[in-house]
């Protein structure tokens, strides 16, 4: 099975940033699309941003449009994350996905799933 493993997470002031790493390993594939998802107390989880693999399309919500960028490594089998002008709103547990179709991924139903890394904004 394939694994992911994200790191980066932490305490940032507002308007800081961060910058959020996930490592795919294992599996029988070469290649997934992959994205970032986060989840905050009391919310469901929702989408932030995905990228395929083969042309590096993005896909971002709206409330981190022009903050977070997403970019990938296809000889690490990897993605990142980065993080610009955080507010308390961005507070959540971060988890990365990856599978096969990058439409699974921007779905939300992904096959891979991290166990996910705490970011938290103090205001």
């Amino acid at each position: 099975q394939v694994q992911l493993v994200e790191s980066g997470g932490g305490l940032v002031q507002a308007g800081g940033s961060l910058r959020l790493s996930c490592v795919a390993s294992g599996g029988t594939g070469s290649s997934y699309a992959m994205g970032w998802f986060r989840q905050a107390q009391g919310k469901e989880r929702e989408i932030v941003a995905a990228i395929s693999w083969s042309r590096a399309t993005t896909h971002y919500a709206e409330s981190v449009k022009g903050r977070f960028t997403i970019s990938r490594e296809k000889v690490k089998n990897s993605a990142s994350l980065q993080m610009n002008s955080l507010n308390a709103e961005d507070t959540a547990v971060y988890y990365c996905a990856a599978d096969d179709r990058t439409s699974s991924v921007v779905a939300g139903r992904a096959g891979y799933w991290g166990q996910g890394t705490q970011v938290t904004v103090s205001s």
